[in-house]
């Protein structure tokens, strides 16, 4: 069985992200979407709160998905899940410099693990957490729908009121 494992912080989880979570599980038999716990920065949601909104929005992506969370570094996660890919979500240009660097430190520290780039949809590609955090007080909820996933708007509105 092939396992592969999305790691990010997912604060909050967005259109592009679910895009790369659908195209990346028609790759696998099963992928698992790991929510990483950075106990030094202070999130939009807790990993908790956070595990919930993926969930919910990944309940009809496809049936092969798994939502967990972690702590430490994404590179043992992958290996704990027993998978040997690692999946990447990239942006344009704006992403490829650091994920480069991390995708040859986790070569050091596990070389059984592959690393698999994958950008969103071009209609995705521009779309980050930090637009989402920006957008949410002004936009309608129709508006915020071309960003995130509908079933998350609520919560997005009474984080950031």
């Amino acid at each position: 069985m092939k396992i592969a494992v999305y790691t990010g912080s997912f604060d909050p989880v967005t259109l592009g992200h679910l895009n790369v979570i659908a195209r990346a599980s028609k790759l696998v038999d099963t992928l698992v979407v790991g929510i990483g716990h950075n106990s030094e920065k202070q999130g939009l949601f807790s990993p908790k709160e956070r595990l919930n909104l993926l969930q919910r929005a990944t309940r009809d992506v496809a049936s092969n998905i798994e939502v967990k969370t972690f702590s430490g570094l994404a590179v043992n996660f992958v290996e704990q899940c027993g998978a040997s890919v690692a999946i990447r979500g990239v942006r344009p240009m704006t992403d490829i410099a650091g994920e480069f660097t991390m995708m040859m430190a986790n070569r050091k520290l596990n070389d059984q693990i592959e690393t698999i780039f994958l950008m969103a949809d071009n209609q995705y590609a521009h779309v980050s957490s930090s637009l989402i955090k920006q957008l949410t007080p002004q936009a309608s909820d129709e508006q915020l729908a071309k960003f995130v996933p509908e079933s998350i708007i609520p919560d997005l509105r009474q984080r950031l009121k």
